[in-house]
């Protein structure tokens, strides 16, 4: 069971394999980032703000090259705001004025009034450069585990340990 520890050839293959799957999932990662246009194609609805359309825990895909039209009002998109790091996923309910300098207005569909409470002080609505993506698909329920794993951080190093140990154990 634990031969891989007493071969030293066979510990590093095993640590080269766990670091090529690490730098596989990176590239996969960057490689995403770089087709969307967006600097996370991928995140999780964390909140209920945009119930019934997406759930806490569903996983979005993420869009943000306008290639054939502008972001538009209904469109579901993920903004950051200034000096918080947390993405929203909102709806764009108004838009004024066309290309990258339109302003436009978010607010959850589940919420009572827009986001302007949520945007930086001194700011009334979004530009379009504060908009990571637009969400062009979603997997229901499939993020709870970066929720679980942010919840409980204990989770995070079972996890891990758990990985180390199948790395270690595995056998070729």
């Amino acid at each position: 069971m634990l031969s891989a520890l007493g071969n030293p050839r066979q510990a590093a293959a095993q640590l080269m394999n766990f670091g090529l799957i690490l730098s596989t999932a990176f590239m996969m990662w960057k490689g995403l980032s770089v087709i969307s246009d967006s600097p996370s194609p991928i995140v999780v609805v964390l909140s209920g703000s945009m119930e019934p359309a997406f759930q806490r825990g569903d996983l979005l895909l993420l869009w943000n090259r306008n290639l054939f039209a502008e972001t538009a009002v209904g469109e579901v998109v993920v903004y950051n705001v200034k000096d918080k790091d947390i993405p929203i996923v909102h709806r764009i309910i108004s838009k004024f004025g066309t290309g990258p300098t339109a302003k436009l207005l978010t607010k959850g569909d589940n919420n009572d009034s827009d986001d302007t409470k949520l945007y930086a002080p001194g700011q009334n609505y979004l530009v379009r450069e504060d908009i990571i993506g637009s969400v062009v698909g979603y997997m229901p329920f499939v993020g709870y585990v970066t929720i679980m794993l942010s919840e409980h951080p204990w989770m995070k190093t079972v996890m891990l340990g758990i990985m180390g140990l199948v790395v270690v154990l595995q056998r070729e």
